[in-house]
């Protein structure tokens, strides 16, 4: 039987991998001294294509919703015989994020792992929440690739990853649910050399991945492209 990872879903949420990224509460080097006011969150309900080599492809759901004086991020998929989940919940004070509860569960031929991360657990953002406040931050701090930001978040089993990033451009991209304005950002791994992510956010909705593909040693193994979006929020899972 074929080994499986669970790169995809990390891919997608790096930061998570952001996983996808922790630039609150910990260290983010190379960033201006002062940045503007972020964009506030909005709820939406959108659906992502899912491209793995070697793999048929398949649906992502993703929703961003309030909770009282909290936020949650809901993201889940299925693969052939492989399906995933993360949520988090988070609160915002000004433009500080912070990480409040993690969870997630894999599952292969319907036997898998269920993992959880409490307040205290979080030394720094998951990266579930993690995606979300690098998308507010990818076009407000001078990250540049001859001096990119680092970048440190916490994966599922709440090891600590660590990136850099920086801003590539801001231009509109095309993906199957149409054209976009979009902040593109790469992501570089610290710690393994020629793995890198691509990223594009929405500018406007804080949270909202248009794009990510994940490259390794110079060869494109994911994709992720945003297929259907719901401004008004849809109906949390």
């Amino acid at each position: 039987m074929r080994y499986v990872r669970w790169q995809p879903f990390q891919t997608l949420c790096r930061l998570a991998g952001a996983a996808m990224l922790c630039l609150t509460g910990l260290m983010v080097t190379n960033a201006a001294a002062s940045t503007p006011a972020l964009t506030a969150p909005q709820p939406f309900e959108a659906q992502y294509r899912l491209s793995v080599s070697g793999w048929p492809s398949a649906t992502i759901t993703h929703h961003l919703s309030r909770e009282n004086n909290h936020w949650r991020s809901d993201m889940r998929f299925s693969i052939a015989v492989v399906s995933g989940e993360e949520r988090s919940r988070f609160s915002i004070a000004d433009d500080t994020t912070r990480a409040l509860l993690y969870n997630s569960s894999y599952s292969l031929f319907g036997i898998g792992n269920r993992y959880q991360l409490e307040e205290g657990d979080l030394s720094t953002l998951d990266r579930q929440t993690a995606l979300f406040d690098l998308s507010r931050r990818a076009g407000n701090e001078n990250c540049t690739e001859i001096a990119p930001c680092e970048v440190r978040f916490l994966d599922h089993e709440g090891e600590e990853e660590h990136y850099q990033y920086y801003l590539d451009s801001q231009a509109p991209i095309n993906v199957p649910a149409g054209e976009f304005e979009a902040l593109n950002i790469v992501m570089l791994n610290a710690d393994k050399q020629h793995r890198e992510l691509h990223l594009s956010f929405h500018p406007d909705w804080p949270g909202l991945l248009l794009s990510a593909q994940y490259y390794k040693n110079g060869e494109r193994e994911t994709q992720v492209a945003l297929t259907q979006f719901n401004p008004n929020g849809g109906t949390p899972p």
